[in-house]
């Protein structure tokens, strides 16, 4: 949906500016606004789907057992914890800006901000709980293949 509104407000502002003469003073928000729930809201889907780059030449080379007690590890003791608490002060961002009614200082037209924290607290909490199950599965892949590896 993000996406969406990105492209049509883009699409808006472009006809408005070079075929009316007549720039927005919201495009330049809203643009930000949406890509940056667009990519929030995406990271804990790429990285369900393992589609998040890497450098695999040393990762293959190393027994599947080391590299899922690793990923393991990195997921459930630095990284999910990490974002656990950007999640954490992210609601907290939303939930005080939505009681005060703040909105965007910089920008003339002064849209509430609440609705952009809402979508980078859900991104990240999305983000948090993938890296649990993610963490979850490496450990268990592990006993798996630990089970392999005996004769």
């Amino acid at each position: 949906m993000a996406t969406v509104i990105l492209t049509a407000a883009m699409v808006y502002e472009v006809l408005a500016r070079y075929v009316f003469g007549a720039p927005t003073v919201w495009a330049f928000d809203i643009a930000y606004m949406a890509n940056g729930a667009v990519f929030l809201l995406g990271i804990a889907y790429v990285l369900r789907e393992d589609s998040h780059i890497r450098i695999d030449v040393l990762r293959n080379r190393l027994p599947a057992r080391f590299n899922h007690a690793v990923q393991g590890g990195l997921y459930l003791l630095i990284l999910a914890p990490f974002f656990g608490m950007l999640s954490w002060i992210a609601v907290s961002h939303t939930l005080r800006a939505w009681r005060s009614g703040e909105v965007e200082t910089v920008s003339p037209w002064a849209p509430l901000v609440w609705p952009f924290y809402l979508c980078i607290a859900i991104g990240l909490l999305a983000m948090t709980l993938q890296l649990v199950a993610e963490g979850l599965r490496a450990v268990c892949d592990l006993g798996s293949a630990a089970a392999k590896d005996r004769p």
